[in-house]
């Protein structure tokens, strides 16, 4: 099993970091260059001259991809092979097929344990056909309800392909278990008329079955029936998995992880509602698509391979510890929020894949949103400030609403990309000037994501650019994308607290938890 730190690359690549390319000087930062650092597939183009690299530093990279055994890795995550696993430990041990989910078009996977997960989601797939077709006319609205992977992907492909919404079709979401969250969707909506998706693999998550609760009881009290307005999204013979109590079920599986889920049922069925089943599917085109790509392209021409050794490069040998990941789209307000769970709870991880703690950097804080607000916020730290910070850049050059004006000579969408070009610019030349107030250094590298119009297929294919982009990361770095125990030490704490909060009101014996009955005294 390759050990990232040992590869003959990875010291090539240290020594090379010591004088990396200085963009800031006449002569680095060219229109040839610009030309010739850049990549096309499945409607989208990487720019990626403004990034701190030569053709050296990149044939270094190449071989690191080779030495890490990235393309087979990723021939065998999309084969079925059991990947989510830490050798010699306790671990989920499960297969991770994600992919599997939208291979429904020309059946390219190989591997029985993908073909069959191929067929799974199939057979869900043409359920939910027959379901969204029984209940056409019957509703206005959907209320989606769970937390993390059930929420922040669906939420955010839902809210970027808002113009190809159907017509008497609305979509709400909620995950906090903050009873606000709750009211706040239900004075939006006419209950009669709602659907609710309740979002669960276990079927026992507390957030999501709290907030199922807090509908189900207004529902009762209006004299309606929930079962009619239920729907869950859940393993099979979980106990959510219940007739009695859903008009309507669907299954999810272990081998899709909460975050890469947005293309399972736990998308398709708010997604389906809105969008219209065909609309889903070119999702799931899309995504496809960029699936192939990643598991076919040549390592120089594969985006997302391509993408994870810049972004190896930044965090491994230039040390930057962070990420900003800026859409010059206001379809994408919430994309950086899924990119955030996507990247830092599969690669937040401190040990290999044999349980070995890692002696380098593995996954940075990822962060952003929608430029060009962010000009007018963040971007003085990130010109001015003494940490550079990398920036990925998205863009589209249509935008979504055939409607748009000339103003002073130029459109809105003209205005838009002018800002992204200049951005990426600026960050990497800098601006010479005796003034130490008006000096940018420059050298803050970027890269450009390209494509032509936000659609369902480019966006299908975007949010598999990234997941491969993240598992890339995760196979060079040996360690494992696909499991998150960081997140469970949390919630057991939690649960001791709330056994507090249930003793305090029925005046029974606190359970022995003193350091949250000392954070108990704080509250009135």
């Amino acid at each position: 099993m390759t050990n990232f730190s040992k590869c003959p690359s990875f010291l090539k690549l240290k020594q090379l970091a010591h004088t990396p390319i200085d963009l800031t000087q006449p002569g680095a930062l060219t229109p040839e260059r610009i030309g010739k650092m850049a990549v096309s597939g499945v409607g989208f183009q990487l720019l990626y001259g403004s990034e701190r690299v030569t053709d050296e530093v990149l044939s270094q990279l190449f071989t690191l991809a080779h030495e890490a055994k990235a393309m087979e890795k990723m021939g065998a995550m999309q084969g079925g092979e059991v990947l989510n696993r830490i050798e010699g430990f306790e671990s989920e041990n499960r297969t991770v097929l994600h992919t599997a989910m939208r291979d429904q078009f020309d059946h390219k996977q190989s591997g029985a344990a993908a073909v069959d997960a191929a067929e799974m989601a199939g057979r869900e797939l043409h359920k939910l056909e027959r379901f969204l077709a029984k209940i056409e006319g019957k509703y206005t609205d959907l209320i989606q309800i769970g937390i993390g992977g059930s929420d922040l992907g669906p939420r955010a492909l839902a809210i970027a392909l808002q113009p190809f919404h159907k017509p008497g079709h609305r979509v709400h979401f909620i995950s906090n278990v903050d009873p606000d969250d709750a009211n706040g969707v239900l004075a939006q909506v006419d209950l009669k008329k709602t659907l609710v998706v309740v979002v669960s693999k276990s079927g026992t998550t507390l957030e999501t079955l709290t907030n199922e609760e807090f509908i189900r009881s207004r529902l009762a009290k209006m004299g309606l029936d929930p079962k009619e307005h239920f729907i869950a999204v859940t393993g099979e013979k979980s106990p959510m998995d219940n007739p009695a109590r859903y008009l309507a079920s669907f299954y999810i599986w272990d081998f899709v992880g909460g975050r890469y889920s947005a293309t399972s049922m736990v998308g398709a069925v708010m997604l389906g509602f809105v969008l219209g089943f065909k609309g889903f599917q070119e999702i799931l085109r899309g995504a496809h698509a960029m699936d192939h790509h990643a598991l076919t392209a040549k390592p120089e021409a594969n985006l997302p391979l391509l993408s994870a050794l810049l972004g190896i490069w930044n965090r491994n040998f230039l040390n930057l510890p962070t990420v900003a990941i800026i859409p010059y789209s206001q379809a994408l307000l919430r994309f950086p929020a899924h990119l955030q769970q996507l990247d830092m709870e599969s690669n937040g991880k401190r040990i290999d894949k044999t349980g070995h703690a890692t002696d380098f950097s593995t996954g940075p804080v990822i962060w952003g949103e929608p430029g060009t607000n962010g000009q007018h916020s963040f971007y003085q730290l990130i010109h001015q400030g003494t940490d550079p910070v990398p920036l990925e850049f998205v863009g589209f050059q249509k935008s979504q609403y055939p409607n748009d004006l000339e103003i002073q000579h130029s459109t809105s969408q003209e205005k838009l990309l002018s800002n992204l070009f200049a951005q990426s610019i600026a960050l990497a030349i800098g601006q010479k000037n005796s003034n130490p107030n008006k000096f940018f250094p420059g050298n803050r590298p970027n890269r450009i994501l390209l494509a032509e119009r936000l659609d369902p297929f480019t966006l299908g294919a975007l949010l598999a650019f990234y997941e491969h982009k993240v598992a890339f990361q995760g196979f060079i770095w040996n360690i494992n994308s696909f499991d998150q125990e960081g997140v469970q030490l949390g919630k057991m704490l939690a649960s001791k607290v709330l056994a507090l909060f249930s003793a305090k009101r029925q005046h029974a014996p606190l359970p022995s938890f003193p350091l949250g009955e000392a954070y108990l005294k704080f509250l009135k």
